[in-house]
């Protein structure tokens, strides 16, 4: 059973802007940070952004601080990734994550609890 699908990903010219949501279809994860990880060919996953369960904390990659924001809405269990001024190097495979154990945890790995399928960004320069 499919518990986190993501959507929005697409082809865009560097400069430009994507926001990504992924939905969330078991309510606990209501409770979970929440956050994005990405993959590109070749290289090992990363953490992108993640957020808390209240929202009140937010935590990101450097290299996307100040373009990428994350924000979520737990009345309908949604998180979203706005991503700004994309880069070629943004270019991956971005995955949703709920992770149990909060947000800073969350920030310092490569992922760890419930996992979407994933959708491909790719940035033209």
């Amino acid at each position: 059973q499919v518990q986190l699908v993501e959507s929005g990903g697409g082809l865009v010219q560097a400069g430009g802007s994507l926001r990504l949501s992924c939905a969330a279809s078991r309510r606990t994860f209501v409770y979970y940070a929440r956050g994005w990880f990405r993959q590109a060919p070749g290289k090992e996953r990363e953490f992108v952004a993640g957020i808390s369960w209240s929202g009140g904390s937010a935590y990101y990659a450097d290299s996307v601080k100040g373009r990428f924001a994350i924000s979520r809405d737990n009345a309908t269990n949604t998180v979203y990734l706005q991503m700004n001024s994309l880069k070629p190097e943004d270019t991956a495979v971005y995955y949703c994550n709920a992770d149990p154990r909060g947000a800073a945890t969350q920030s310092g790995g490569h992922g760890f609890g419930s996992w979407g399928q994933g959708t491909q960004v790719t940035v033209s320069s």
